[in-house]
């Protein structure tokens, strides 16, 4: 699983006030510190960007640049000049930047588009429409086979495509994670050889701090487990980035085995283990969504 960096963003105090004050010393820490934490892309997060975005975003990568050369970044923002102003500076890694997102909506992707093509960008293809998140894993394949037409009427191959059906959260729109499990596992064969991604935190939005880390991750490998190709994710959560390197395989059989139907005698797991087999219970939708579910 790769994972995607998300935590130098401008809703960070820190990240904020260094982005605003064009201050290049936390954001290039900040660069440094996923670089060690071992994520295998950082995400630029400007938001809207609306004012000054076309400046900011250059001047952001260019920072990041001087000190994290080896590893690709991901150029978030609504504002499609200042992605475009950030491509004319990004110096080339490996893997190929990465533009987060395009939308299903024909005023944004025939604009951006054209840009991810001119630039040689993968894109990450976000699923939200002209009527907002679909309703269920039809209308992601819907919206995932209108946009990919238009990447490779461009030339795009889906193979720089990234599909990111959107994570929700669970304790408002449980149904939709199952969904989007759903479609995760369709993207193959809508379109064969793209790559995927999520808002992994978008499931714990909501819930008490304490209970995001095992959401995301039981979430994480459940997603994974339908093809999920690569996640957004804190740099913070070592246990997620040890699951996601294939450090806890005892942590995904279990989840995997529950979701092949094998429930385990959950009195015979030590705590750890059943913190995880409860919440794959309540993503799953078979246990009631409360704040206290590890403690019942």
């Amino acid at each position: 699983m790769f994972l995607i960096g998300e935590s130098l963003n401008v809703i960070s105090t820190k990240i904020g006030r260094a982005f605003k004050e064009r201050d290049p010393k936390p954001i290039q820490e900040e660069a440094l510190f996923q670089k060690e934490k071992g994520m295998d892309y950082i995400d630029i997060n400007l938001g809207p960007a609306k004012k000054d975005g076309h400046e900011l975003m250059p001047w952001v990568v260019q920072t990041v640049q001087e000190v994290v050369s080896d590893v690709p970044l991901v150029l978030d923002t609504s504002n499609i000049g200042a992605i475009e102003a950030a491509l004319k500076v990004y110096k080339q890694t490996d893997k190929s930047v990465l533009i987060n997102s395009i939308m299903c909506r024909p005023e944004r992707y025939e604009k951006m588009i054209p840009l991810a093509a001119e630039y040689n960008a993968d894109f990450i293809a976000l699923m939200w429409g002209p009527d907002g998140l679909p309703r269920d894993e039809n209308e992601r394949a819907a919206l995932c086979v209108e946009l990919l037409y238009a990447a490779n009427e461009a030339g795009i191959e889906n193979e720089r495509i990234w599909v990111d059906g959107i994570v929700t959260p669970v304790n408002i729109q449980q149904p939709q994670l199952m969904s989007l499990m759903e479609f995760q596992g369709m993207i193959q064969d809508i379109a064969p050889g793209a790559k995927s991604t999520c808002g992994l935190s978008n499931i714990s939005n909501g819930p008490p701090s304490n209970l995001r880390p095992i959401l995301n991750q039981t979430y994480m490998v459940m997603l994974e487990k339908y093809g999920m190709y690569s996640v957004i994710s804190d740099p913070l959560d070592d246990q997620l980035t040890d699951i996601a390197k294939g450090k806890r395989q005892d942590i995904v059989d279990l989840i995997y085995n529950m979701m092949d139907g094998n429930d385990p005698d959950i009195s015979s797991l030590s705590k750890e283990m059943q913190d995880y087999a409860k919440t794959v219970n309540v993503i799953l939708g078979k246990t009631l969504y409360s704040d206290s579910w590890l403690e019942i």
